[in-house]
């Protein structure tokens, strides 16, 4: 049995709705803030496509309006579920611009507990994306994605080994410094930018960094803008894959 939902949020971010359409519109502009490795064909009809963790979902696009409105819709899978995006976008004065975001669709049997998932996440998302354009408006960022899972742990548990990991006072809260050293890359010293019960999140001056924490899991999205970044997946998997051995 299918459940509809509906979450919509606006937000007001501190860029032109010509560069709040390259970050939403484009698979460079949402791998800097999003999720995941993304492509976006330029037309409605086209596709929009996300690959994480070698797991690939695809859209298709059912409006795009440059600088105005872009959106797309799964397709309806064999237990009638699919998800619809859209993105509204209003020119303000001072260079800003309103940023107005519809995720719609139908759930399936365990819809309350997706739902409430969604809803938890998308503040998160419109934060890193007014980071992105505050902070790193018009460069690529690089996604890196890793995941540890550590079915003995609770999530307290994980949470604690990230605090550690990354040198963080109790309790956590915007504002306070992190530091981490994956072997091979340069060390990570940030400032905290997000801090909730499921989520910490930090920016440097060449990256955004998200380490989330659940049930026997950890799970990093990071977003990297500086001029090196090969290895760095690898590098901070292998982090996380010792944090929570």
């Amino acid at each position: 049995m299918t459940h509809p939902f509906e979450i919509e949020l606006e937000t007001t971010l501190p860029a032109s709705p010509e560069e709040v359409w390259e970050a939403i519109a484009t698979g460079p502009g949402i791998d800097s803030w999003f999720m995941g490795r993304n492509e976006v064909e330029p037309r409605e009809g086209g596709t929009a496509s996300m690959d994480t963790a070698g797991h690939r979902e695809e859209a298709v696009i059912t409006a795009y309006e440059p600088g105005k409105r872009f959106a797309t819709r799964t397709p309806t899978d064999e237990n009638g579920r699919f998800m619809a995006f859209e993105y509204l976008i209003e020119g303000r004065d001072r260079g800003s611009t309103v940023l107005r975001v519809v995720h719609s669709g139908l759930l399936g049997d365990d819809w309350q507990d997706e739902y409430d998932a969604l809803r938890r996440g998308w503040p998160f998302h419109l934060h890193t994306l007014h980071e992105y354009l505050a902070h790193f408006a018009g460069r690529a960022g690089v996604p890196v994605f890793a995941m540890a899972p550590s079915p003995e742990k609770t999530p307290q548990e994980v949470r604690a080994a990230l605090v550690r990991g990354l040198s963080l006072p109790v309790p956590v809260t915007v504002g306070v410094r992190g530091h981490a050293e994956p072997a091979g890359l340069a060390p990570l010293d940030g400032e905290v930018v997000w801090a909730d019960d499921e989520r910490i999140g930090l920016r440097t001056a060449q990256g955004l960094y998200t380490f989330h924490h659940g049930s026997g899991v950890a799970v990093m999205f990071h977003h990297l803008f500086g001029p090196d970044t090969d290895g760095a997946e690898a590098a901070w998997q292998q982090w996380l894959n010792d944090l929570v051995a």
